[in-house]
């Protein structure tokens, strides 16, 4: 037995994950543990899931390896402000005394943190490996794929210096044959438009592309002309006369206020048609790009596989796009295509890589991320202990009963908390860490977001269906079990506007209900589907069969288990903190089953309160 542990860290979204004999057994995500969105921090509790997960001991361990070489990172910073001196020397001079101290010594800093998490009294440095930051996110692509040839592309802000590259998996094998390096980076570029309408690098990326069905993309040929130039291949470079992120302490600069007519929105102000119309552009060019890049690799390499990873790869209108441009007979995406698959990326690479092994067999009917359930899950002891400890009312139920009573609350237009067997692994909650309702319901969309998730109105909701009823309602017939193609819904489920309605722009537009689905159904008549089989996740999918039966629709909201800038939850803890947080009705958790009415007032409102006070 070979035991390989993978590690990302002290970025954004640090993580584990452990494969065994070439095999994914566990990974998580630090923040789910520590209850820190986005944590960075070493993975010190998602290593101890692991380990528990798997039943081994650290001894067991045969290696670590952490997910990118941190050297290489320090050569590019020093190297970037030297080109752009005396430019930046701020910046310089705040980020130098933080390299020397803690990432230019990562090496001893991990030895250190896995002597303190695991056993002192092991030599990790005899143990500790470096991937290269794209290969891990090449990896974590093309070896759970059900693949065995394949191109695989992987899009980020930066790595050590690669910002996308090109990959050639051909059975154990995979070879990077092409790089863009820093500082030319599409999800920088992207990340600079985040930044610039007022939201948060690397988390508001996906309100960006939420917001762009509501603007035109006005912006997108002054972006060509004047930030990027982008070659028939589709590879590209940045006009860095434009941008700060190299060198300064912001991703864009004055010169980039004066194309665009003024300066940053500021965050929680209000959105106006000018922070619409550039999400549009910057997703339109976004799209172009990623054409160009498949079109030109499809050509290229002769391959009919793709594989995508890299936090672009997250950008699901893209992916459905692309999918549907029909370049690629086959698309797989990484479900954790962020810096948390990184560790995942890691372990594999080491694994097929550096030792060679030659056990990999794809399976063309399935992957091998298990559905991306691959985080903890709790026995009913462990539930029941922590609900008593929270001062919860509650009753037990079976299997069939739950399935009953949750599809019965789902139909009285109740958001129902759904925490069922093991948490999710990358961003999406995909059926373990859910809320779920009616998408027929015209008040569902607003309620959700304001009452239950506390975020931005506008924000669109995607829809969990049966894999076999997929293609009777969208404009997709191929399997999406991770939430990483968007759709069209069907126009016979489609509402006729009025010419009143027809007229409306901007936000105006969320007024308007647009299908027999609404709170699914975004400004652009498009959903960000999952597809859900029983195979993978027979409980969630017992639910929407059931939902079926008693309505006719094949298909719920699944939006994840959170409120804004929460973690999704881990544990019947966290599940019950967030329902009495919010105006949540239902929690199913394990066998258990809480209606918010039955619990205690008071607790309720002090939950409420510290909720508010967040």
């Amino acid at each position: 037995m070979h035991c390989i542990l993978g590690i990302s860290a002290f970025y954004h979204d640090s993580a584990a994950c452990l494969v065994i004999d070439g095999k994914i057994i566990a990974a998580a995500q630090e923040e789910r543990f520590t209850r820190i969105k986005h944590d960075a921090g070493f993975p010190h509790h998602a290593i101890q899931y692991c380990l528990k997960e798997a039943k081994i001991s650290a001894k067991q361990i045969n290696d670590v390896v952490f997910y990118e070489k941190p050297f290489l990172k320090f050569e590019r910073l020093l190297e970037t402000y030297l080109e752009f001196a005396p430019k930046g020397f701020m910046s310089f001079a705040k980020a130098m005394p933080l390299w020397i101290k803690d990432k230019l010594f990562q090496k001893f800093e991990l030895i250190k943190e896995l002597k303190y998490t695991l056993d002192s009294e092991i030599d990790w440095n005899k143990r500790l490996l470096f991937s290269e930051h794209h290969l891990s996110h090449a990896a974590s692509a093309y070896y759970p794929s059900p693949f065995n040839s394949a191109a695989v592309l992987t899009l980020d802000g930066v790595g050590e210096w690669t910002t996308t590259s090109l990959s050639i998996g051909k059975g154990n094998d995979l070879k990077v044959i092409k790089e863009i390096h820093f500082p030319h980076s599409l999800g920088l570029l992207y990340s600079a438009f985040t930044y610039y309408t007022g939201f948060k690098v690397n988390s508001g990326e996906y309100k960006v592309m939420g917001l762009a069905p509501y603007g035109n993309p006005v912006f997108a040929d002054l972006i060509k002309e004047k930030l990027i130039n982008i070659a028939d291949d589709g590879s590209f470079q940045l006009n860095m006369t434009y941008f700060d992120f190299a060198t300064g302490l912001t991703m864009t600069n004055s010169k980039f206020d004066a194309l665009f007519g003024g300066p940053p929105r500021t965050s929680e102000t209000k959105l106006t048609q000018r922070e619409m119309d550039l999400a549009a552009s910057i997703q339109k060019v976004t799209e172009d790009i990623i054409l160009k890049l498949a079109d030109s690799i499809a050509k290229e390499t002769g391959e009919s596989n793709l594989c995508l990873a890299g936090g672009v790869a997250l950008n699901c209108v893209a992916n459905g796009i692309l999918l549907r441009k029909d370049i690629f007979k086959n698309i797989w995406i990484q479900p954790a295509a962020g810096d948390a698959g990184g560790a995942l990326g890691a372990a594999l690479s080491t694994w097929f890589l550096h030792y060679k092994k030659k056990e990999r067999i794809a399976s063309k009917e399935r992957d091998a991320m298990k559905g991306a359930y691959l985080g903890p899950e709790f026995s009913e002891t462990e539930i029941e202990k922590e609900l008593i400890n929270c001062g919860a009312i509650f009753k037990k139920l079976s299997k069939t009963e739950m399935v009953d009573e949750v599809v019965t609350a789902l139909t009285e237009e109740k958001a129902v908390g759904w925490m069922q067997g093991r948490m999710e692994f990358g961003p999406r909650a995909l059926g373990g860490r859910s809320i779920i309702a009616d998408p027929r319901s015209p008040i569902m969309q607003k309620q959700l977001n304001l009452k239950v998730k506390y975020r931005e109105s506008f924000r669109p909701f995607a829809p969990s269906v049966l894999q076999e009823d997929v293609s009777k309602w969208f404009e997709h017939d191929t399997d999406s079990p991770y939430m990483l193609f968007v759709a069209d819904i069907k126009k016979d489920k489609r509402r006729t506007m009025t010419n009143d309605e027809e007229a409306l722009f901007g936000i105006e537009k969320l007024n308007v209900q647009r299908s027999s689905v609404p709170a699914i159904t975004h400004v652009d008549y498009s959903a960000r589907i999952q597809t859900v089989n029983a195979e993978t996740n027979p409980l969630y999918h017992a639910v929407i069969t059931k939902f079926k039966e008693k309505t006719g629709c094949p298909l719920i909201v699944n939006t994840s288990f959170n409120v804004r800038g929460e973690p999704i939850v881990c544990s019947a803890t966290d599940a019950f903190k967030c329902f009495m947080g919010t105006e949540m009705d239902v929690l199913a958790v394990g066998n258990y089953i809480l209606y918010k009415e039955q619990q205690d007032k008071a607790l309720n409102k002090n939950y409420k309160e510290s909720y508010e006070l967040d």
